[in-house]
């Protein structure tokens, strides 16, 4: 399901789920480039949209950002015309990109624990359901991000995540109740931490579970083939090296 593409100035990876929309998660080597680089090594003319990101749950559209002077503040990006190539930029954090099959149209997000306790995949689909998507036509890859048995969290991150999926999650809930809950619904979701008061937990795969819950199938889902904290050689990642370095994920639109 997943490639590497090379070319003179480095890697990215496809996915067959994507299959007609060019796109690329793109790996380390590309440090420095600018997405009119970037864009230009999926083969495209395409136009390089991005926005400023916050962890946040805002949706804002193509078109928004395309009439806009100053950079948006938000997390996702769903394309409103042909040629347009989203951006989102991710160390550990999981990005997302989206492709209705049936009109063209792509979405990115990028979605750290804060944005996905938030369900921001969940409102970039609405956003697309909208613009009048159907959700059986979508296909959704996730890039390279943090595996959950790198990823330590706080108790209160995993309550905040499991109760995107769970029943009854409160600030209470303990870390074993949390455990065995997350566990039954995917074993490689969380794993426990030697501090009683952590657990480690995988977001790409929350984000899976929300995904399935909103009514998609698994068949529609692409997980991460890699990890970036511990895949070194290709990814950076903020919790193995605590610098600001950022990989770029991009898919274009092909609206019919």
């Amino acid at each position: 399901m997943w490639h590497w593409q090379t070319t003179d100035l480095g890697r990215f990876l496809t996915c067959d789920l994507l299959q007609g929309f060019p796109h690329g998660f793109f790996t380390r080597d590309w440090q420095g480039q600018d997405l009119n680089t970037l864009t230009a090594a999926l083969g495209t003319t395409a136009i390089p949209l991005r926005t400023q990101q916050v962890h946040g749950d805002r949706v804002v559209l193509g078109a928004e950002v395309l009439t806009k002077d100053e950079r948006l503040e938000a997390d996702a990006l769903v394309a409103t015309g042909s040629g347009q190539a989203l951006w989102v930029c991710s160390a550990d954090c999981v990005p997302l990109l989206i492709a209705d099959v049936a009109t063209g149209r792509v979405a990115a997000i990028h979605a750290g624990w804060r944005g996905t306790a938030l369900q921001i995949s969940q409102a970039t689909l609405r956003r697309m359901q909208a613009l009048g998507s159907d959700l059986a036509d979508l296909r959704i890859a996730m890039g390279p991000a943090i595996g959950g048995e790198a990823y330590q969290v706080g108790l209160n991150v995993a309550r905040a995540l499991g109760q995107t999926i769970l029943e009854g999650v409160t600030e209470t809930t303990g870390r074993d109740d949390l455990y065995q809950r997350f566990a039954a619904l995917d074993p490689a979701v969380i794993f426990l931490d030697p501090d009683p008061e952590r657990v480690r937990v995988d977001v790409a795969r929350v984000n899976r579970l929300q995904l399935l819950r909103w009514g998609l199938r698994d068949e529609q889902i692409a997980l991460p083939p890699y990890c970036t904290f511990r895949d070194a050689a290709f990814f950076f990642s903020y919790r193995r090296e605590h610098r600001k370095q950022v990989q770029w994920s991009g898919i274009v639109s092909d609206l019919r």
